[in-house]
């Protein structure tokens, strides 16, 4: 076990937190948030593309290899390269990475002509599909695909325009917030409709993934509180949702509304929708009406990626490692991790979990600190999509994880935050809160200069 050094303890009690069993807040163990998986060097742009630190000898192919499959290009059929065709007909990106470039976090457009390759738009329409899924759009499917291959023409090309909007602290510094519409520029296959509701989706980091996936389903369970019985103005359940392995619905832990059940379907879809590439979790290509064109195409192969190689890639994306904790010890971060829990983030954002038993050993057992309860929660009307997925509603979305947040700066050389990348930092990602986290939004404004950076160098540092 790596040795770790002692620092001081701050506890809750002495903080002023209500608790009758107080814990530090301060632990050794948050230096290392993926706990033995958690990657000890940072190494600049390329600080998420490690494997995590115990990689067992017998993992290591299939890691490496589905590096491969993460970042290399595929290609369309038939070509020489038969393990990488059957790109499209339809598609967002030519590869993951692509999206999720050095497994990093993507940004938006960042006007009407900017490029939405890392931003996706997902579409569906009034009523619910197969059990209790949103209702794809006859045409356009239920996510919009601005590219095709050679022998037909991408579905259009989506469109964002941005508002701002002024507003100030209590203290009288200004802010601004940038509030984002989406449309369509052009549309190759027949109008949209006007009940046709659009959920923009950002491509997330690609860290710790196997980690959420080894929680315990009745640890998250625990944490549900649906009927808000303590009070507490949070509310949060589980999104449960369909798995196409297990043909059965369980509980959303991937998605920006919990709509993938694992990381095995999560990769699954990301192949279907953003590449268009068939899988043994989902075998079929979505063809839509008008389309006709699409349905003549030669695919790649029943699947178009092998069980092997898609194995490969569900591996690689498990065993992704959290890099550890900056800036530990420092006092202006341990303030402003005081702060964070004066403020009730922790109410939706639990900071640590215990991970069980899972197939991949090195993720078992391990005492993790991403933030995130995993549960659904109402973000108020300013972030509300209106587009229900199984059990979330339109104003509802799953808690992200926040550990590594402050490394985006240095891997992707932005700092776009939430789920479609509206916030250009911390700060206005906060000021976005509302719903359930209104008291915390609320009380963040009326944190003096000082109080605020001491929060946001916390956020930065985990």
């Amino acid at each position: 076990m790596r040795k770790r050094f002692i620092f001081s303890l701050i506890f809750c009690f002495l903080l002023g937190c209500a608790s009758d069993t107080p814990e530090p807040l301060v632990d050794e163990s948050q230096r290392y948030p993926g706990g033995d998986t958690t990657n000890p060097i940072l190494l600049g742009v390329n600080a998420f593309i490690q494997p995590v630190d115990n990689l067992k000898q017998e993992h290591e192919e299939a890691f490496y290899s589905g590096n491969s499959f993460f970042t290399q290009a595929w290609v369309m059929s038939p070509a020489s390269t038969t393990d990488r065709d059957g790109l499209g007909p339809f598609f967002n990106a030519r590869a993951c990475s692509s999206c999720h470039p050095k497994d990093g976090r993507g940004a938006p457009p960042e006007d009407e002509d900017g490029d939405f390759v890392a931003l996706l738009l997902r579409l569906s329409v009034p009523g619910e599909g197969p059990h209790g899924a949103p209702k794809p759009h006859p045409v356009y499917g239920d996510q919009f695909q601005p590219s095709a291959i050679v022998d037909l023409i991408g579905e259009g090309i989506p469109s964002v325009q941005y508002e701002e909007i002024a507003g100030e602290y209590d203290d009288g510094t200004p802010y601004s917030l940038l509030k984002p519409t989406y449309g369509f520029k052009e549309l190759n296959y027949g109008p949209i409709g006007d009940d046709t509701m659009i959920s923009p989706r950002i491509a997330p980091q690609v860290i710790g993934m196997g980690l959420l996936d080894a929680i315990p389903t009745e640890r998250l369970q625990a944490l549900e509180d649906p009927n808000d019985t303590d009070g507490d103005q949070i509310s949060g359940r589980l999104n449960m949702v369909w798995d196409d392995t297990e043909q059965a619905l369980a509980p959303g832990r991937f998605g920006w509304k919990g709509d993938a059940s694992t990381v095995r379907q999560q990769v699954a879809g990301a192949f279907a929708g953003d590449i268009g590439i068939t899988s043994p979790v989902i075998p079929t290509t979505h063809c839509g009406e008008n389309q006709d064109e699409c349905a003549s195409i030669e695919d790649g192969g029943s699947p178009e990626i092998s069980e092997r190689f898609f194995d490969f890639v569900v591996v690689y994306t498990s065993l992704v490692a959290v890099p550890y904790r900056r800036n530990w010890g420092d006092a202006d971060v341990e303030s402003g991790q005081a702060v964070f829990h004066q403020l009730g983030c922790d109410g939706c954002h639990t900071p640590r979990h215990v991970t069980g038993d899972h197939a991949l050993e090195e993720l078992s057992n391990q005492v993790i600190w991403p933030y995130t309860d995993l549960l659904l929660h109402d973000m108020g009307e300013g972030l509300a999509d209106g587009r229900p997925v199984f059990l979330a509603n339109g104003r509802e979305w799953k808690t992200p994880p926040l550990w590594s947040l402050g490394l985006i700066p240095k891997v992707n050389k932005h700092s776009r935050y939430l789920h479609d990348g509206r916030a250009r930092n911390l700060a206005e990602a906060i000021l976005w809160h509302g719903g359930e986290a209104e008291a915390s939004q609320k009380a963040f404004k009326s944190l003096s200069a000082e109080k605020r950076q001491q929060l946001l160098r916390f956020l930065e540092s985990i």
